[in-house]
């Protein structure tokens, strides 16, 4: 096995599941010290729990980002567990779908808070420390309805898009210091939040060459790529993995 990534340290929030889940295994598999975040406390320990199993080193935090005090908390405490942060994968997010006009308040924020405040502050509490270093690398996962319209995901687009502009905003103000800041541009993908979406998962996927939903394994190779050597020289990019549905 080939460790790309001895020595270093990585945060996956939403690491619990999903798309999360499957990086913090997949980084961790390349040798980073892992700490993963997220709400459920059961699963998280049990991420963890896998990766030290196969040999990996991982810790995970219970929280629920919602604001600048629980990301800069949180990237605290990952610092204390792991040392100096190298890679940080924003992959936390809700994607609540329906139409606009039963959209409260509430919702609203609920979604601007985890998907564009959380991420926002996470970079402003690790960049500096990595620019300070001159290296890391930072992902964020973003959605394909970022890239077009969609009746009743309006919401949760706008909030991913707010994340496409500001990955490459962070490119530019944190790549010259050595940081590179990119994201990947998930399609249908088969996980625990999406599992009740049943048929309609493979309808939304049917339109793209690959004809099927992703895995979060899948999407999970890309955020390596992102995360390891092999992308030295990619900055601000928004890679799709989405089985060509944005493309075709």
């Amino acid at each position: 096995m080939t460790f790309e990534l001895p020595g270093t340290s990585a945060l996956v929030t939403g690491g619990n599941s999903g798309i999360g889940r499957a990086a913090a295994i997949a980084l961790a598999g390349l040798g980073a010290q892992v700490v993963l975040s997220g709400r459920d406390e059961v699963r998280g320990n049990q991420v963890v729990k896998e990766i030290r199993a196969a040999g990996g080193q991982a810790y995970f935090v219970a929280t629920d980002l919602h604001d600048e005090q629980t990301a800069r908390s949180l990237a605290a405490r990952a610092e204390e567990l792991a040392g100096p942060i190298d890679v940080l994968v924003n992959s936390a997010g809700i994607f609540p779908f329906g139409p606009t006009e039963q959209t409260t308040t509430q919702d609203f924020d609920s979604v601007y808070d985890l998907n564009v405040k959380a991420p926002y502050f996470l970079v402003a509490a690790l960049a500096p420390g990595m620019a300070e270093r001159g290296h890391g690398s930072i992902i964020n996962v973003t959605t394909m309805v970022a890239e077009f319209g969609a009746a009743g995901m309006g919401l949760y687009g706008s909030s991913k898009a707010a994340l496409v502009l500001l990955t490459k905003s962070w490119a530019a103000e944190y790549g010259p210091r050595g940081v590179r800041v990119n994201a990947v541009s998930p399609g249908p993908t088969r996980t625990e939040g999406t599992a009740a979406m049943g048929e309609a998962l493979d309808e939304l996927a049917a339109g793209g060459p690959a004809g099927r939903p992703g895995s979060p394994e899948e999407i999970a190779e890309a955020i390596v790529f992102l995360a390891t050597e092999r992308s030295s020289f990619v900055h601000g990019a928004v890679l799709p993995v989405d089985g060509g549905r944005v493309a075709v």
